[in-house]
């Protein structure tokens, strides 16, 4: 191996080696709540009045850390459809972004949601912002767990 190639190679070499070294960055465990599971909802949309809807909650435990953890979030309305999404906690408070899967209704926004328990189980109460939807709209969520 010539001595141009080695040197080129050095800076790799290092990386690696460094990666991998005892006290090298470890992502610390999520250790917040859980709060997976199917939600029974109960909304009033400030365009369409009342409704019912059920939300799905799975956490995305390989992508949480500390207290901050990632979810994949699903609303399902009867009437209006399904809404898939994400959302981004911090103990007790997520953000939720999720649109409608029928993109010509511009049905999509983004909540902000708090949990408590409620009766044993867990419940949280979420405003949402629809930017698009009917000229813009909001609405209120309370949603219990099954």
């Amino acid at each position: 191996m010539r001595t141009g190639t080695l040197l080129r190679q050095t800076p790799l070499l290092v990386a690696l080696l460094a990666s991998s070294a005892p006290g090298a960055a470890v992502t610390p465990a999520y250790r917040g709540p859980d709060l997976s599971g199917t939600y029974v909802c109960t909304g009033h949309d400030h365009q369409d009045g009342p409704y019912t809807g059920t939300v799905t909650l799975a956490l995305l435990r390989t992508r949480s850390t500390g207290a901050q953890a990632s979810y994949d979030f699903r609303l399902d309305v009867p009437g209006y459809g399904s809404y898939p999404g994400h959302a981004a906690a911090q103990g007790r408070h997520m953000a939720i972004s999720f649109a409608n899967t029928d993109p010509t209704t511009h049905d999509y926004g983004t909540g902000i949601a708090r949990f408590h328990r409620q009766h044993g189980k867990w419940a949280f109460d979420k405003f949402y912002h629809e930017p698009e939807y009917k000229g813009g709209n909001f609405g209120t969520e309370h949603c219990v767990q099954r």
